[in-house]
């Protein structure tokens, strides 16, 4: 089944049966940055932001049993860099949501500190890739790192990152421009994520 989005070089998010097969148990998708202590009414992300009409749309799911996250999708025209395969920053950008979809394992609500990418291979376009994360190592205090693989259909890595996510205080370092409801959600995420470490300080 694809998902087919009204403007043709939008990225094509798809679910289709292909050598990607995502265990069927254990499986379940997870949008936005939320955790479970954070709901966010809107998500206006430019990588898996459903409710952004220019974004990726990049749809997540969590396997349970491996602790890792993956997402299915095509890269549309609009996403050119060489001939007829993807920009660099769009498969860096890619490899940044996945990981950052890691740091949900530990209802963390983090921003990427620096992030290292390899392009091994050309990243085609119009072909089906599966992204994958997962943690590397448990979080040191406020510091996470996770990392990520882009595969073609044959099992190829075509990028590789690895990144470093720091554990903020949303409501701190982003509060002037969240709307009144944005606000009642982020305050109920920092009453109970709060430990006594300064979250809001870059570490």
């Amino acid at each position: 089944m694809f998902l087919l989005f009204a403007d043709c070089c939008l990225l094509i998010a798809v679910c289709f049966a292909s050598a990607f097969t995502i265990p069927p148990m254990g499986r379940k998708h997870v949008a936005g940055h939320g955790t479970k202590h954070l709901r966010v009414p809107k998500n206006y992300c430019f990588g898996c932001g459903a409710d952004n009409p220019e974004g990726m749309r990049l749809r997540f799911y969590f396997d349970e049993e491996k602790k890792r996250f993956y997402a299915k999708f095509r890269l549309g025209q609009r996403f050119t860099g060489p001939p007829e395969h993807a920009h660099g920053g769009i498969v860096a950008t890619i490899l940044d949501e996945a990981m950052g979809k890691v740091n949900k394992l530990r209802s963390s609500v983090a921003l990427t500190r620096a992030m290292t990418v390899e392009f091994l291979r050309p990243v085609p376009l119009h072909k089906p890739l599966l992204v994958e994360a997962r943690e590397k190592r448990a979080p040191r205090g406020r510091k996470h790192v996770n990392v990520a693989e882009i595969r073609n259909q044959k099992g190829e890595v075509l990028a590789r990152g690895e990144a470093t996510f720091v554990r903020i205080d949303v409501h701190a370092m982003f509060g002037k421009y969240l709307t009144p409801e944005q606000q009642k959600y982020y305050g109920k995420y920092i009453a109970r994520a709060a430990d006594g470490d300064a979250l809001g300080r870059r570490a």
